[in-house]
């Protein structure tokens, strides 16, 4: 990839208990966390060997069916598209996770092995018992984000950006990080909404190789980007909306990652809301796309208060606070509407 914009803030963590969660939430920008995962056994076993890895993961192993994906050796270690964007250019297997180590293992020395790659399982569902030597103390801050874990080989997860806050472990394995602000988006040139190969929107910009004739603006991205490659033990904080490129440097990697969310859980995605905008305001005229913009800011983008403050409160409804009674209110009324 060329050269980026800045190294990524670093701080030393080598005791869980002492991070200081609710400041980077607040601050709202990335950071690595050096050997806050250090004294994880996989971490120490991985340090061993990769080999040494796998027989640790597969003692806990619950044998559940899993859903990975699995690409030949052309598709570069990197799931994506065909090149006319159409369809994928992986397939998604089920199996077991048996299986895939033994698929990794089997191509450990191929120059070009096929992709491998287990993504956000979680796991208490297929490893039991493995998060009381392996995790994070996130509960003390109120934090309920059960543990996902991400195994395969050489794996290549394009730019995209996740909703929730995001606190990611690096714990076989080396990987690379290239984070850019939610701002950015026009200049890492989104993919398709659907499909999209791993749930996510994606840049399309091939990393390695960009294309700056077809996707000139990425040079400014590139200017804004914050780099850093967690060692085993290590740990990096990505905001919410943070758009991230993640590079797995070994031949057999493991990551486990925490995603919360600080808004309650009867507030929705806001992606639905997204989709039915592209639906019914995309296309109109420009002038009323205009009168629309001033709607949605003084409705939604304004401050949560203002829509309603020259009302008494007891005639605001959908404009005072959103609970979880107003919001089953809100879902029931849009099924009703969207199916007429």
């Amino acid at each position: 990839m060329p050269d980026s914009g800045t190294t990524m803030r670093v701080l030393d963590v080598t005791d869980a208990d002492a991070l200081p969660l609710e400041d980077l939430v607040a601050q709202g920008q990335p950071v690595v966390l050096r050997g806050i995962a250090s004294g994880w056994e996989l971490v120490k076993t991985g340090l061993q060997s990769a080999e040494a890895a796998m027989a640790y993961l597969r003692s806990f192993d619950a044998g559940v069916p899993i859903q990975y994906s699995y690409g030949g050796p052309d598709i570069g270690s990197r799931p994506f598209y065909n090149d006319d964007f159409t369809r994928l250019n992986f397939e998604v297997r089920r199996g077991s996770l048996a299986e895939v180590m033994d698929g990794i293992a089997a191509h450990r020395e191929d120059p070009q092995p096929p992709t491998y790659y287990v993504a956000s399982l979680l796991v208490d569902r297929a490893l039991p018992g493995f998060a009381t030597s392996n995790g994070l103390p996130l509960a003390r801050y109120g934090i309920d984000a059960p543990p996902s874990i991400w195994i395969g080989n050489r794996v290549v997860a394009s730019c995209h950006f996740d909703a929730p806050d995001n606190l990611a472990c690096s714990v076989v394995g080396r990987r690379q990080f290239t984070l850019f602000p939610p701002d950015q988006i026009g200049n890492l040139y989104p993919g398709p909404l659907d499909p999209t190969p791993g749930g996510q929107v994606v840049s399309v910009v091939d990393f390695d190789r960009p294309d700056f004739e077809r996707h000139p603006r990425f040079r400014d991205a590139l200017s804004t980007a914050q780099t850093a490659t967690l060692e085993p033990g290590d740990a990096i904080f990505i905001p919410s909306m943070w758009w991230h490129h993640v590079r797995s440097l070994a031949p057999f990697n493991v990551l486990v990652n925490y995603w919360w969310r600080r808004s309650p859980d009867f507030l929705s995605s806001p992606l639905p809301a997204l989709h039915h905008a592209l639906w019914t305001l995309r296309d109109l005229p420009e002038r009323e796309k205009s009168a629309w913009a001033s709607i949605f800011e003084h409705y939604v983008f304004g401050p949560a208060d203002r829509a309603g403050a020259h009302l008494p409160e007891q005639a605001r409804d959908l404009l005072g606070a959103i609970d979880e009674t107003r919001a089953r209110r809100i879902r029931a009324m849009l099924i009703n509407r969207l199916n007429r």
